[in-house]
């Protein structure tokens, strides 16, 4: 299979779980697993930003149609996926017109992907939890919330990662 053809496999499945499975999946009643992330942040760094954008608004947009939430997903992803190619080039320390490795493991090392992932998850949900909320009346169990969501989604992500991505090494 090729590159596009596993990387539309991954983004429909990953989608699909979402939708009908982690929809429903709630810990303490407010802290959920957002595994359709998985799907954005495996993108490959030579895809132009136009079409990362595009990617990540129609993601959220579906999520938000199942979740009837009103745009809050599209707009968190489209955040997300802005500030991906800046903490690329902070975690690399070079441009990203250099980079050509894919988010990966085997490609990345563990301390990479996990910052990698935890941080930007952190703004997808920092910006959907607030938005939704859109108050500071309830500030600290929103923080919670806000980073119950990071590590669990973190978590789950960085397992699926390792589980059901074959690692290549490097020469």
């Amino acid at each position: 299979m090729n590159n596009a053809s596993s990387n539309i496999l991954r983004f429909l499945l990953v989608l699909l779980a979402q939708i009908f499975v982690f929809r429903y999946t709630h810990l303490f009643g407010c802290v959920g697993i957002y595994i359709y992330l998985l799907a954005l942040l495996m993108l490959p760094f030579e895809i132009p930003r136009w079409i990362q954008y595009l990617i990540a608004f129609a993601t959220g947009f579906i999520i938000d149609m199942f979740n009837v939430t009103y745009g809050i997903n599209a707009s968190s992803c489209m955040l997300m996926m802005f500030v991906r190619p800046y903490l690329v080039v902070a975690l690399n320390g070079r441009k990203t017109d250099d980079i050509v490795d894919k988010p990966l493991p085997g490609v990345k090392d563990f301390r990479w992907l996990l910052a990698y992932t935890v941080i930007l998850v952190f703004i997808q949900q920092f910006a959907a939890v607030m938005l939704e909320t859109f108050s500071f009346h309830h500030f600290w169990k929103t923080i919670l919330v806000i980073l119950g969501n990071t590590i669990l989604t973190s978590t789950v992500i960085l397992c699926c990662e390792y589980l059901f991505i074959p690692v290549k090494k490097r020469n």
